[in-house]
């Protein structure tokens, strides 16, 4: 039974995948953490740090991660099954019916709605994540320091990664 209810958790949160994994995030917290309890915050937020580091799609990297943990390589596989079902049936569908609508104005007014909504779910998430990540002065520096080189200087993502990991060993080991 868990199984079932593992793919059709995330086949609900595959259904609903609109603007990528980041904006699923609070998705993925009130489901995973806090309605099934199958996380507590501190893996979830560890979940998602392994889930940027791993090559491939935030939201597949975590709901591998989350079936992994739940029930192992099988759940791995449901969970990411369940996953990415919806979203393969409707780029299947675009795909081949993509000519009528590429023009149309009511797709076109849908998806410029969509976008602050977007925007707006992936500031809750980095809210969210914030509000246990950085839990401390080093980490509020932290967090401005990185803020800063990625959004000002460019700094590459991995590089981000691999400072604030060589930094964390220096500061909180």
């Amino acid at each position: 039974m868990l199984l079932i209810k593992l793919f059709f958790t995330f086949l609900g949160i595959g259904a609903v995948a609109f603007g990528g994994g980041y904006a699923m995030l609070p998705l993925f917290e009130r489901m995973i953490v806090e309605q099934h309890g199958w996380l507590d915050r501190s893996l979830f937020l560890d979940m998602i740090a392994i889930s940027q580091m791993t090559p491939g799609p935030i939201a597949i990297n975590s709901a591998t991660f989350i079936g992994f943990q739940i029930q192992g390589v099988i759940g791995a596989l449901v969970a990411t099954i369940g996953m990415i079902t919806i979203p393969v049936i409707l780029i299947s569908l675009v795909s081949v019916y993509r000519e009528p609508f590429k023009n149309s104005k009511v797709v076109q007014a849908i998806f410029t709605g969509l976008r602050p909504a977007l925007v707006g779910l992936i500031f809750a998430s980095v809210f969210s994540l914030a509000r246990d990540a950085v839990f401390d002065l080093w980490g509020l520096i932290l967090f401005f320091v990185f803020f800063g080189l990625l959004a000002v200087f460019r700094i590459h993502p991995i590089l981000v990664i691999l400072i604030s990991a060589v930094l964390g060993l220096i500061i909180y080991a």
